[in-house]
């Protein structure tokens, strides 16, 4: 086995897209099985193999020994259809990396609470789908409790909209062609159509609100980060109480704590570089 994956790294690292080299200290063929993990967690979760040759420029032969190789190892599974998804291994690394983040941003987000008073979460991108890795519950006796590994689609909420928004169009269209677009309430976008227009809105206010789209009585307003971790800050509450003037006044604390996530996200890189 050991001798596969050798033969495998050696004939990648010396084949590229453009017989580009890896990076200095880096290894060629992690690289490229994380740039196709990545490539089909932007697709929606799941491609076809010609797919993954036109989007990152490997050859074909080398994509089906990667496919392959994580396939093996649990990464990805082959569909009845011929395409390749993203397999269950890779949920459990994504949920402990989710409650790492979770635990990272909580500081932020008892901030949030304690300047707006409503609960505070911040939430991923995962595949198709946003994912609650962190909340700090509101100061009210009523509250909003969104449970922490939550799983919901991007359509109706908040965060949802938010994460779309800040990616190119082309991006978000394939992430939204696996999107069902059900009617949680009577407020519910249910249309592409529909959805699209609503993130022009966002893309131009820079800020997203899900207006009872996915709960009766309940208002959320979110932010995205700007950086490469694909995630969103928001406060959610009762529409009673999450008035436009609250709203206006959570826009750019929502912006500030999103800033410096991104601000100490980079630091952390940079000191493990």
């Amino acid at each position: 086995m050991r001798k596969n994956d050798s033969d495998i790294g050696g004939d990648l690292d010396a084949a590229g897209p453009a017989g580009a080299p890896a990076r200095s200290g880096t290894v060629q063929a992690v690289e490229r099985a994380v740039d196709l993990l990545e490539a089909m967690a932007d697709a929606g979760g799941t491609v076809s193999l010609s797919h993954l040759a036109a989007t990152s420029g490997l050859p074909l032969p080398t994509i089906h020994r990667l496919v392959r190789t994580l396939a093996g190892r649990g990464y990805v599974r082959q569909q009845s259809s011929r395409e390749y998804a993203l397999g269950p291994r890779l949920v459990r690394l994504g949920d402990t990396a989710g409650r790492l983040v979770g635990v990272w941003a909580q500081p932020r987000l008892r901030g949030l609470v304690d300047e707006l008073g409503e609960s505070a979460n911040l939430a991923l991108l995962e595949g198709s789908q946003v994912v609650y890795v962190a909340q700090e519950p509101g100061r009210h006796s009523m509250r909003m409790f969104t449970e922490v590994g939550r799983r919901v689609s991007p359509h109706c909420t908040a965060v949802g909209k938010a994460l779309l928004a800040r990616m190119p169009a082309g991006r978000a269209r394939e992430i939204l062609r696996h999107t069902d677009f059900v009617a949680h309430t009577d407020n519910t976008i249910t249309s592409l159509e529909a959805f699209d227009a609503e993130l022009e809105k966002v893309r131009t206010a820079g800020y997203a609100v899900d207006e009872g789209e996915q709960e009766l009585g309940v208002r959320c307003v979110a932010v995205a980060l700007e950086g490469p971790l694909p995630a969103a800050v928001s406060i959610s509450g009762p529409t009673t109480r999450m008035t436009d003037v609250l709203l206006d006044s959570a826009v750019p604390r929502l912006r500030a704590a999103a800033d410096a996530l991104v601000a100490e996200l980079a630091r952390q890189d940079a000191a493990g570089a």
